[in-house]
């Protein structure tokens, strides 16, 4: 079984396609941060341009994910999500995929938590999703085979994210793991109707300054763009004929289940 990486910076670009109830795309480019961890502190902290929890051109802050307000390490906050599926990784990794602050700025939409045995099998993914009025939800997924590529997971939509989008719907992830390539697709249904289908697809590249300083000045303002990228197509959502949701309460429940078909 090949090793997955540790670490890393998956530069790709994000694609969205909407197909229901009008057609609509967009594309932009992203790099993403893949950390583990048992190891992200000491890691990072012998960077200069990407800092665990200071201020810089880029930090990582492990209080950003998780439970809001739990002050427990984040893989013991992983950890109790994997056990109410039954999961024990026995030791065994949690590499997050996630972008990083950029001048103190963050906002990740879809971090994902790769959860491996310590014979390096993939037993779950964690699905961490944020919406733009600062709320943060999971979908969780085991994958009792371990496989490591491929399959296709789904979980019922449970966590308003978009107000052009019901909350009657499904989600479909499809996973390439990290290794050389990358790539995490979650594809919206209604029943068999496709709704949306958005992917990120990334390359790998080593987590060092120099390629941190490339991809810093080579996609400028990484999660300032995003944001406002968010709320630029939503104002060209509205002149396509876009109806707005009220957005209801959060779920409170902090971890959806879903299943590997």
């Amino acid at each position: 079984m090949t090793t997955p990486p540790a670490f890393g910076l998956y530069v790709g670009e994000v694609t969205h396609r909407r197909v229901r109830p009008f057609h609509h795309r967009l594309r932009y480019r992203v790099y993403m941060l893949l950390l583990d961890l048992d190891e992200a502190e000491a890691r990072l902290s012998r960077l200069k341009w990407l800092r665990p929890g200071r201020w810089g051109l880029m930090r990582w802050n492990s209080g950003d994910y998780g439970r809001k307000g739990d002050p427990r390490p984040l893989r013991n906050q992983i950890e109790e999500q994997l056990a109410t599926a039954g999961v024990a990784l026995g030791g065994g990794p949690i590499r997050l995929l996630t972008m990083p602050r950029i001048l103190g700025y963050g906002f990740n939409p879809l971090s994902v938590y790769f959860c491996y045995r310590p014979d390096g099998a993939l037993a779950a993914l964690v699905y961490e999703v944020s919406n733009t009025f600062g709320e943060r939800h999971s979908y969780l997924i085991a994958r009792p085979d371990g496989e490591q590529g491929g399959g296709r997971q789904t979980a019922p939509k449970r966590f308003f994210v978009s107000p052009f989008m019901d909350m009657g719907l499904t989600y479909d992830f499809i996973v390439r793991p990290p290794g050389n390539d990358l790539s995490v697709t979650v594809a919206v249904r209604r029943r068999d109707e496709p709704i949306l289908t958005a992917t990120f697809a990334g390359r790998h590249r080593p987590l060092d300054d120099r390629t941190l300083a490339r991809a810093f000045w080579s996609h400028p303002l990484l999660t300032w763009k995003v944001i406002a990228a968010i709320h630029w197509e939503a104002i060209k959502l509205l002149f396509k004929g876009a109806r707005y949701r009220v957005r209801g309460a959060p779920p409170t429940d902090p971890v959806t289940h879903g299943t590997t078909l």
